[in-house]
């Protein structure tokens, strides 16, 4: 196989830029990369992440997720329409009391994280089939397996994004299109920062006392516990990307951060769905010097996991 030309949205920072580069870097060199983001005006950290491989390995595009005709555009412009893999990246956040929030900045949410995938599958599609071959990667988020506190709208949207993908991967597999989920747990990102410093300031007079208390004393430091200890750099949610797009027979499913992987473990584990809701509550609500313990026990791991080269 020949050169594989990428496409890669929301690349202005984070694990979308992250890819993009690594991809660019293969030594190798198996890969184009188009790299898109909405706004080129956000490109200066890419173009510096780049370097040498910038108009090389690697080409800067615009392209908004939530336009069909942005997209359209956009892959008219590479030559045949060819995209061989198309790494599905470009998302927003949202946490927070349900109560606080607009039903348009739901709406709006899901607008990228689920249509903007639609958008983007359906324009590739068909190209594909008609090569017989492709590879549809998605960022998702282990919030697509198992709800968490606070993050009800985030979670509904990778929930469909995994719903999408699971479904369409049967259709895909008969004309040799792979799809892969990529589902990170915590990655300390720009992204990530922005989404919490929001939730900081967030006007919580929309709900009761109880559950601003509950959102602003408990469960945010608790997240903060959890970035420091559980969280990936988006360099290694982007070298793992890497190895399932070079694999010969890549899963669909990967889960970027192994420690997470007995939280998501515990869905399955029982099918009436109590055991994650009954644990994630006594750790939140009664336990908390256990799970501060736990995190603790994890942070160690990790450290360990990191000398041994994981």
């Amino acid at each position: 196989m020949g050169t594989r030309r990428v496409l890669v949205t929301g690349c202005s920072s984070g694990i979308g830029l992250a890819v993009a580069v690594r991809l660019a870097k293969d030594e190798l060199k198996r890969f184009k990369v188009v790299a898109t983001m909405r706004d080129l005006e956000r490109r200066q950290a890419l173009e510096r992440a780049a370097g040498e491989t910038l108009n090389r390995t690697l080409e800067i595009r615009q392209l908004d997720a939530c336009s069909e005709d942005s997209i359209r555009e956009c892959v008219n412009s590479l030559p045949d329409r060819r995209v061989d893999v198309l790494v599905n990246n470009a998302g927003l956040g949202m946490i927070g009391p349900l109560e606080c929030q607009s039903i348009s900045s739901m709406q709006e949410l899901f607008n990228t994280n689920f249509f903007g995938l639609a958008r983007l599958v359906k324009e590739v599609l068909p190209d594909m089939k008609r090569h017989q071959s492709g590879h549809i990667v998605v960022m998702s988020s282990v919030m697509g397996i198992q709800g968490l506190l606070f993050n009800d709208v985030y979670s509904a949207s990778k929930f469909a994004v995994e719903g999408f993908c699971e479904s369409l991967a049967v259709q895909a597999m008969k004309f040799n299109i792979k799809m892969t989920l990529v589902e990170p747990g915590p990655v300390t990102t720009e992204f990530e920062r922005k989404v919490y410093q929001e939730a900081a300031e967030m006007d919580l007079s929309g709900t009761d006392e109880e559950t601003a208390k509950i959102f602003k004393q408990i469960y945010l430091p608790y997240s903060r516990k959890v970035f420091t200890s559980l969280g990936q750099t988006p360099e290694e949610v982007a070298e793992q990307t890497f190895e399932l797009i070079v694999a010969k027979d890549p899963p669909f499913r990967h889960q970027t951060n192994r420690l997470y992987m007995p939280m998501t473990a515990m869905k399955h584990a029982d099918p009436t769905g109590r055991l994650p809701i009954d644990t994630f509550y006594k750790l939140v609500f009664k336990h908390d010097r256990m799970f501060s313990a736990i995190l603790g026990m994890m942070r160690m791991m990790t450290k360990k996991m990191g000398k041994t080269g994981g």
